[in-house]
């Protein structure tokens, strides 16, 4: 029998790469959003949506009912916006407020779902002790107390209480991901357009990346492999300083038609604000965990990753 998945916050750039790849891999979707009406029309054979607003507790108690497996994205995009009292308010709130939705649904709605795996980040964890860190965050280090950390912990906390219902429960804290589609990539590749290979601040601080790819397979195994419980770093196994990631991502788009162009950092303190100490933050994160259990890295390496994100493609020879 098919399981059904329900995503919330599956609109966005990892629940839409969610959404498709569970559907190849046969799986029923649904897709909680708050505007249903603008989504309907993609309705597909595999997958559906429903409805839900955390502002007014109201869901689809249809779509709790069907469920199998639900992953948990939703959450006001951290990098959308200056890091406004307001805004950090709607970024903590938006994630306290859909788990406790999520949790009430369960509780009041007769339901089978066997499995919850909740999005987390790596913000849980702090700047790197020095650089480079020889010994990388692992899953057991304690959160840092600036404002990310604070966000993922009271988030992963928010999510905790499912497990009273005898939910199996995984939290995926993620790295920075590389996508053509959204995030860091397609900005760095903007200023490639004027042959400028952006490097941020002194570029030493380092980056703990993964490819869309391979996070997407990391919800994958979570969800299928039932010895998976708690949290697990989503990471690739090679972290990069962001000079690399910037003069790799050049030399893959450009060749050697670029010029490493550093922005101060007090430039970035002034256009971003508080925001600003995340982009400078060198924090080096393992992927051991979940390597232990089995999960293989399609895209190890940043040149692979780049290799794959790249737009530019390979150009036929010239027959002599």
């Amino acid at each position: 029998m098919t399981s059904t998945i329900l995503i919330t916050g599956g609109t966005g750039l990892i629940g839409k790469a969610l959404a498709d790849e569970f559907a190849e891999q046969g799986f029923k979707v649904i897709i909680l959003t708050r505007n249903i009406s603008t989504h309907v029309q993609y309705t597909t054979d595999f997958i559906r949506y429903a409805s839900w607003n955390i502002h007014q507790s109201t869901y689809d108690r249809w779509a709790i009912q069907a469920a199998d497996i639900i992953v948990h994205l939703a959450g006001e995009n951290v990098g959308a916006k200056k890091w406004t009292t307001k805004r950090k308010e709607e970024i903590l709130s938006s994630r306290l407020k859909s788990s406790e939705l999520l949790i009430k649904a369960i509780r009041e709605t007769p339901n089978k779902v066997k499995t919850v795996v909740s999005a987390s980040a790596i913000g849980w964890y702090g700047p790197d002790p020095k650089i480079p860190n020889p010994k990388p965050f692992v899953e057991t280090d304690e959160y840092y107390p600036d404002f990310l950390g604070e966000t993922c912990k009271q988030w992963e906390e928010s999510i905790q209480p499912i497990t009273q219902f005898g939910k199996r429960l995984v939290k995926i804290r993620t790295g920075l991901v590389l996508s053509n589609k959204g995030g860091l990539l397609p900005e760095m590749q903007k200023s490639l357009r004027f042959g400028a290979a952006g490097i941020l601040g002194g570029g030493r601080q380092v980056v703990s990346w993964i490819h869309i790819d391979d996070l997407v397979r990391i919800y994958l195994h979570a969800v299928v492999t039932p010895s998976l419980h708690g949290v697990y770093n989503a990471v690739a196994p090679k972290p990069v300083s962001n000079k690399e990631l910037a003069i790799r991502l050049a030399k893959e788009i450009k060749g050697s038609f670029y010029v490493p162009l550093h922005i101060p950092s007090f430039a970035l303190r002034m256009v971003l604000g508080e925001m600003s100490v995340e982009v400078l933050k060198s924090s080096t994160v393992s992927s051991e965990k979940i390597r232990k259990t089995g999960f293989n890295f399609v895209f190890p390496s940043i040149d692979s990753a780049l290799q794959e994100l790249s737009p530019v493609k390979p150009r036929p020879r010239m027959q002599l």
